[in-house]
């Protein structure tokens, strides 16, 4: 069952009291170096989808790219590097992956998981190694055995998954494209269904909206007899916004939030009024259907006069959102790239509500 996420659904948010979270200061425009850029940013998880804890460590992955002093340009030389959380401060312990001579050019956003000594990464494959510079996905996933200190080592040759499309999805294969307007088929996000045990993948991907141009999609896949296999999409945004990105789940009080983040200009023209934000809807069941939370999808935006501070938030089962600042003045005049505090949320009764109600200072 697919749910879609309406117009009318969108233009409620003009009707809303929108959850805004606080103006950051320049102060909280940490990078835990400063040559690089921050963004994107996921923890590594536990089966059940809480935060491991290996060996007495936190570990957190996150894109990161150098600073050339060209913040567009990150995309195309994106890295993970493994990150630790410590003292209340980011550490970077550098790349996480060994240069393995593609198939793809670089490293863009997914998940991962720590179970009896392994480690497990779900990640983006971007662009052709063959020729540079293009916007294509596929999905990889490798392994990792642990050493005595928790960190990973000995990664395996990722292996692509989820490679043969159902007509319920469309490629992700063009080499030419533009920021929000290509197609998705990235940023895999572990799942386990505490009601059957069952494992998931939920990605970000575009469903076929005939002749319209916003083709933004939930996908979602299960692991069946060791193999993914690829199911309809959970939920579309078909003629209302190209990209739902980040997409993930997290089960909450028996039931399932379905989390995405998105911007103002990747909705239809006529919605552009809904903001820059992370969005959500809420099921009783994995398949749906799925209802906005505060009957718009919106969760939280960002604060009034600074539509750009912050984006690409991710939900954790225990309501910690992650996201990365991308300004930290009202004129946007400098890309921060650094990690966000994290923020805290609360969910209302049987998930029809959700807002932001503490940040974290994370240094």
């Amino acid at each position: 069952m697919t749910t879609a996420w309406t117009r009318t659904h969108v233009e409620a948010v003009a009707n809303l009291e929108v959850a805004q979270l606080p103006k950051l200061a320049a102060t909280e425009v940490v990078r835990p170096r400063s040559e690089l850029y921050y963004w994107d940013m996921w923890p590594v998880q536990d089966r059940d989808g809480n935060i491991a804890h290996i060996a007495g460590r936190e570990f957190w992955m996150i894109l990161t790219a150098p600073d050339n002093g060209d913040p567009s340009g990150r995309h195309f030389n994106a890295k993970i590097h493994l990150l630790e959380r410590k003292d209340a401060k980011w550490v970077d312990l550098g790349p996480l992956l060994p240069d393995f001579g593609g198939p793809y050019e670089r490293e863009w956003s997914g998940s991962s998981i720590w179970d009896q000594g392994k480690y497990v990464l779900w990640f983006t494959g971007a662009g052709l190694e063959a020729s540079p510079g293009g916007y294509q996905q596929a999905l990889f996933e490798t392994t990792a055995n642990t050493d005595s200190s928790g960190l990973p080592i000995e990664w395996s040759s990722p292996q692509p998954i989820l490679t043969d499309l159902t007509p319920d999805y469309i490629a992700a294969d063009a080499h030419e494209g533009e920021a929000g307007r290509i197609k998705a088929y990235r940023d895999p996000a572990y799942f386990r269904d505490p009601a059957d045990k069952r494992e998931y993948l939920v990605f970000s991907a575009s469903h076929p909206a005939g002749e319209s141009e916003y083709t933004g999609a939930i996908a979602l896949a299960e692991k069946v007899d060791g193999k993914w296999t690829l199911l309809p999409p959970i939920i579309h945004s078909g003629g209302v916004n190209n990209e739902l990105e980040r997409a993930h789940i997290v089960f909450h009080k028996g039931r399932y939030l379905a989390f995405w983040a998105t911007q103002s200009s990747t909705f239809a023209p006529e919605l552009q009024h809904a903001p820059t934000g992370l969005y959500g809807m809420s099921a009783q069941a994995l398949r749906g259907p799925y209802t906005p939370l505060n009957g718009s999808g919106l969760v939280l935006a960002n604060p009034a006069g600074r539509p750009s501070q912050a984006y690409s938030w991710s939900v954790t089962r225990e309501l910690l959102v992650s996201s990365f600042i991308e300004c930290a003045d009202d004129e946007c005049s400098e890309f921060a790239g650094a990690p966000a505090p994290l923020c805290a949320l609360a969910i209302g009764p049987e998930a029809k509500d959700a807002r932001p109600v503490r940040m974290e200072a994370v240094r």
